[in-house]
């Protein structure tokens, strides 16, 4: 239910593949050492004949996004929690919201950092294969479990599988120069995005149309992801991935880049030398293009508007998904169906997706300060997401549900690109991954902490309506805490441009979603690149 939703991560590449393309046509950037151009250069001699002869990439691409629309056909993952509450598993609403799903989140956050340093490490095709396993014991257990135990095993490999997904999102990376970027970043999202939506809608077709049971679903959904599994066995081996697997002459210009004082960035003029590593190739894991951005992140921290997106990244995200691991108790218990032709799971999931990418298309034609409106922005979308919360919470219609919930993701979806774009657009892609990986985790331990005090039977064991009273005060708090630095801002904003004679200086102009600078004397972030 999840699966369009984390590969939001390849949202996040199309930032740092829109910066690349123009790093490319920038010379002072080019001098300041842009990453993603250095380590691409060092492999391949020309972009442009790679753009020119699409023969070197087109079919590995290809291969990729086809395995990923397959990957995304689990027709019977819409319909898991009627399943856990029908006559065939027969399992309490009370077992399913306060024992079972919060492993979930438990698994999801123990396994993310691993999974993002092996995706790394090992080159992102044995992550693939481990989360195709991991689907595939998911929908055994589903099939073959019947007991408590069993079903919190089912859980904690759905975690895994979700902490696989960064695999994918950026493995289309290693296969391409930079400049092909955001070409290739947006056939990966849409293949994921319409194998989430196909999977939907033959789903509820199976249920409605063709009257078969939950159990003959599952084993549809099994075939499926066994397949997904031996596509994953023949995907392509990278050379190379973006921190641990690179050529001696791209670790020694990523650490020359990295350790860059942001002193020395902003005073180029005062003729002395800029501290950079030493012309020997990191020897230890202190002096590694990992630790090295990882210091880096403190300085990009510094940036109020990198900073406002990372926190809505974090607690916005935290409320949405904790939203999306429980509406489905939340339906059934509102209308518990004697049938299963009359749950509608499926289709609200894909009339969900469609409005989501539409939302998300449609971002990128808003021009707006965002330096000065982002605050009052999230604030207002924010507020109407905590109204559709109160009226899932206190309604006793299942449409309004459906309608509230596909509201409630499309308004979140909406933001999501935005936020890419604001966190991205001054990053090289080496530091925009760690940024999100940092956004992400934080956020997870954020869900875990909330699940042990408002759902775990070992903690308050909230049944699933005074669940959603919860997550209504947590996004009316982050509305109320919005709106007052949106005031603040704005105040700040007027009153500068009051003093500075109706205009503000060093204003940017606006834009489609990241502003662009129009003084070049602006101080630069700490990797190169102008903010």
């Amino acid at each position: 239910m999840v699966a369009e939703d984390t590969a939001g991560s390849g949202d996040r590449s199309d930032g740092e593949k829109e910066m690349d393309q123009k790093a490319s046509e920038d010379a002072e950037r080019q001098e300041d050492g842009d990453v993603a151009m250095a380590a691409t250069a060092a492999e391949s001699p020309s972009g442009e004949d790679e753009v020119r002869d699409p023969r070197k990439w087109k079919w590995s691409v290809i291969f990729l996004c086809f395995y990923g629309f397959m990957a995304s056909i689990k027709p019977g993952e819409p319909f898991i929690t009627p399943y856990l509450l029908s006559p065939e598993k027969n399992f309490t609403r009370e077992q399913v919201t306060n024992e079972i799903t919060p492993v979930l989140t438990y698994s999801y956050m123990a396994v993310l950092v691993p999974a993002f340093l092996l995706t790394d490490l090992l080159r992102y095709k044995p992550v693939l294969i481990l989360q195709g396993i991991s689907q595939v014991i998911i929908w055994i257990i589903l099939l073959l479990g019947g007991t408590l135990l069993q079903m919190q095993f089912m859980e904690f490999f759905y975690g895994i599988t979700m902490a696989c997904r960064v695999a994918y999102s950026s493995y289309i990376f290693s296969l391409v120069n930079p400049v092909l970027y955001q070409r290739v970043a947006g056939y990966s999202r849409s293949s994921v995005l319409l194998g989430v939506f196909t999977s939907s809608i033959l789903g509820q077709l199976c249920m409605s149309l063709g009257n078969i049971t939950f159990y003959t679903l599952n084993s549809i959904s099994l075939g499926f992801v066994s397949f997904g599994l031996l596509l994953s066995l023949c995907l392509p081996w990278p050379k190379r991935s973006l921190f641990f697997n690179r050529t001696n002459q791209e670790e020694k210009e990523l650490v020359e880049v990295a350790t860059k004082s942001e002193l020395d960035k902003m005073n180029p003029k005062d003729g002395r030398p800029s501290f950079a590593a030493p012309p020997c190739p990191a020897s230890t894991w202190k002096d590694s293009v990992f630790m090295q951005m990882l210091l880096e992140v403190r300085n990009v921290l510094k940036r109020p508007n990198l900073r406002l997106w990372s926190l809505w990244w974090v607690f916005n995200s935290t409320g949405y998904y904790l939203v999306l691991f429980y509406v489905h108790i939340l339906w059934n218990k509102v209308y518990p169906a004697t049938e299963n032709k009359n749950v509608y799971n499926g289709g609200v999931e894909a009339a969900s997706t469609l409005l989501s990418a539409i939302a998300s298309f449609t971002a990128g034609f808003v021009k707006i300060r965002w330096n000065v409106w982002s605050e009052l922005v999230i604030g207002i979308i924010t507020a109407v997401q905590a109204g559709l919360l109160l009226l899932m919470r206190t309604t006793d219609d299942i449409w309004v549900c459906y309608v509230c919930y596909v509201l409630f993701r499309s308004f979140y979806q909406f933001l999501v690109p935005i936020a890419t774009f604001q966190i991205a657009s001054s990053l090289t892609k080496e530091l925009c991954a760690l940024v999100f990986g940092i956004n992400t985790f934080f956020g997870t331990v954020l869900k875990t902490i909330i699940s042990l005090i408002f759902t775990d039977k070992r903690g308050l064991a909230l049944d699933v309506h005074s669940q959603f009273l919860v997550y209504f005060f947590y996004f009316t708090l982050l509305t109320v805490v919005y709106f007052a630095c949106a005031a603040v801002v704005i105040c700040r904003h007027y009153r500068n441009e009051r003093r500075g004679g109706g205009v503000t200086r060093d204003q940017p102009t606006p834009t489609e979603l990241s502003p662009v600078v129009t003084n070049k004397e602006l101080e630069p972030l700490s990797n190169g690149n102008s903010a």
